[in-house]
């Protein structure tokens, strides 16, 4: 993919250069090359702004059986939409971008903006390798980049853009309790030993209440309280809570009113429980005692959150239960990787740009919002480069991204691809 992608953009003049990022070493000893990065570069004219265009290349896994109705990775069209693995994310917006350059070049009107281009292969792994070489050419290729554009993710719903300005962080942990250097049968030792699993849920379940609310001592302190007029932003954001639900299943929702919801998922920190390793998860029965398992749970952290405070929270809370409880087991706590929360100001003339090309394409202004989910490369570019940057998503919120039959509207294919034109149109008239 990286190399088709060079050869496409080296046909429309851009200059192209491929950068090695390292190997990753396997436990089973075997080394393996990441694929190369892509900085590419349209334009060096002084008087223009240079804009860096951000995509990744690589995407999940799919295979028909998972409950594709055609082959992921043969493009299918079927009533107007296009259906393959990575239509939305995030082949699909990189080729959008391509092509509104395409376009400016097929009806000869110069580009607007000077182009830097810097596509991965490595983002659905937390763009491993990456951070060393955004440092190394921060004074070199990020040098004279005005903003960043990163076209990734997709809307709410299906019918008003969105342009995010919000990420949260996250903080991965593992909880581990173990009571025996073996498995134990419980006909044998039911009754004698205190449970490593029994702990487990019990510590588990100390985590959050049945709202949802984090219980963790002191982690709310450092959220920064609502400023005057915030609760307004998400009333007018365009988002059915009732359709939502439906559309995932869920039983019921933890909040009902449409602003508070949304707060609570992207302004505020949340816990998740992911799963138990060592216990019995097979079909049918198994009567064993674990002599060890291990909770991985993940807390999406906000602005003014750092992972360095909430392990010491987390830590010290689990602690603290463990000892109230009394129990005999032995726990061991570990934060295994983390990422920063991002935000921007959605009133800096960038955003206001943005937004003028979105009602110019689309004919209605796109909603402002924050997300709840987590890019590590959005946090990387901001802490090294210090750009204002934007993500802007092209793709509607039933494209079904990471999961079966992922497609992308034509619609919103066309009209994304417009719109990173006129984006480009309307950063290049932002007064210095």
């Amino acid at each position: 993919m990286v190399n088709w992608t060079a050869g496409h953009l080296r046909k429309l003049g851009v200059e192209v250069c491929l950068k090695e990022i390292g190997t990753q070493v396997f436990p089973s000893g075997n080394e393996v090359k990441f694929p190369p990065v892509l900085l590419g570069t349209l334009g060096n004219d002084p008087k223009k702004k240079t804009i860096c265009i951000y995509g990744h290349l690589d995407v999940q896994p799919a295979l028909k059986d998972d409950g594709w109705n055609t082959e992921p990775f043969e493009m299918a069209e079927c009533d107007g939409r296009l259906y393959g693995r990575g239509a939305a994310d995030d082949k699909g917006p990189v080729l959008a971008c391509i092509q509104a350059i395409e376009a400016f070049q097929a009806v000869h009107v110069e580009l607007p903006v000077n182009i830097k281009i810097l596509f991965e292969a490595m983002e659905e792994c937390g763009s491993l390798g990456l951070e060393g070489l955004v440092t190394s050419e921060k004074d070199s290729f990020f040098k004279d980049v005005d903003y960043i554009c990163i076209c990734d993710g997709s809307w709410l719903g299906k019918d008003t853009p969105c342009i995010v300005y919000g990420l949260r962080g996250c903080c991965f942990f593992r909880l581990t309790v173990e009571c025996a250097s073996q498995d134990l049968h419980s006909g044998v030792h039911g009754g004698m030993v205190h449970e490593a699993m029994a702990d487990l849920t019990y510590l588990l379940s100390s985590l959050t209440d049945k709202d949802g609310r984090l219980l963790i001592t002191d982690i709310y302190n450092s959220v920064p309280p609502l400023h005057a007029g915030e609760q307004d932003i998400y009333t007018n954001i365009d988002f059915d809570t009732s359709v939502y639900g439906n559309d995932i299943g869920a039983v019921k929702l933890l909040r009902q009113d449409k602003a508070d919801l949304l707060l609570n998922g992207w302004r505020y920190p949340s816990l998740s429980i992911h799963g138990i390793e060592g216990a019995h998860g097979e079909f049918g029965l198994k009567c064993v005692i674990p002599g060890k398992v291990t909770g991985k749970f993940s807390i999406r952290i906000v602005e003014n959150q750092s992972p360095e405070e909430v392990k010491k929270l987390v830590t010290d809370y689990l602690t603290k239960k463990w000892q109230e409880r009394g129990s005999a087991t032995r726990i061991m706590v570990t934060m295994t990787a983390s990422a920063l929360p991002w935000h921007e100001d959605p009133h800096h003339p960038h955003y206001l740009a943005t937004q003028k090309a979105t009602k110019y394409i689309y004919k209605k202004d796109g909603d402002l919002i924050r997300a709840g989910g987590t890019m590590p490369i959005i946090t990387t570019l901001k802490k090294i480069t210090g750009k204002n940057i934007i993500n802007v998503a092209l793709s509607a919120g039933d494209d079904n991204i990471h999961a079966q039959n992922e497609k992308i509207d034509k619609n919103n294919y066309i009209s994304g691809t417009k719109f990173m034109a006129a984006y480009l149109y309307e950063v290049s008239r932002i007064e210095k």
